[in-house]
C-alpha cells in the first residue's frame, strides 16, 4: 500500500536536508515523496535539487501559506495515506511495522 509523504518548506535550508534524509532512510519502500516549496530564496531549493531523483514530485512557487502548500501536495499525491511533514521534522524508523498494523485494522 503506497504512502504519500508531503513536506512543505519555505526558507529552511538547515531543516530540509534533515527531513529529506529521514524520509529516504525508511525501510518501508512504497513511499511517494512530495516536496512543496513556497519560493525559497535562502538556498533551500539547491538542497532539494541534490535529491531531485529521489523525490517523486517537487513544486516550487509562491503560495498563500502552509495550508495552501499542503493542499498543493495533497492534490498530486497518489498514495492511500498522506503523511504531512514540515521542514525540520524527522520520520522515525518504526514506520514499516506501524504502517502494516494500520493497514490490518482498516
Amino acid at each position: 500500500m503506497k504512502r504519500s509523504i508531503v513536506t512543505v518548506v519555505y526558507n529552511d535550508v538547515c531543516g530540509i536536508r534533515e527531513t529529506i534524509n529521514s524520509v529516504l532512510e525508511q525501510s518501508y519502500d512504497n513511499i511517494e515523496f512530495i516536496v512543496v516549496d513556497g519560493g525559497s530564496t535562502d538556498g533551500t531549493i539547491q538542497v532539494i535539487e541534490e535529491y531531485f531523483n529521489q523525490i517523486a514530485y517537487f513544486i516550487s512557487e509562491p503560495d498563500r501559506g502552509v495550508y495552501d502548500a499542503m493542499n498543493k501536495g495533497a492534490n498530486v499525491a497518489t498514495g492511500e495515506w498522506i503523511i504531512y511533514m514540515n521542514s525540520g521534522d524527522c520520520l522515525g524508523h518504526l514506520q514499516k511495522p506501524v504502517f502494516s498494523q494500520i493497514s490490518l485494522r482498516v
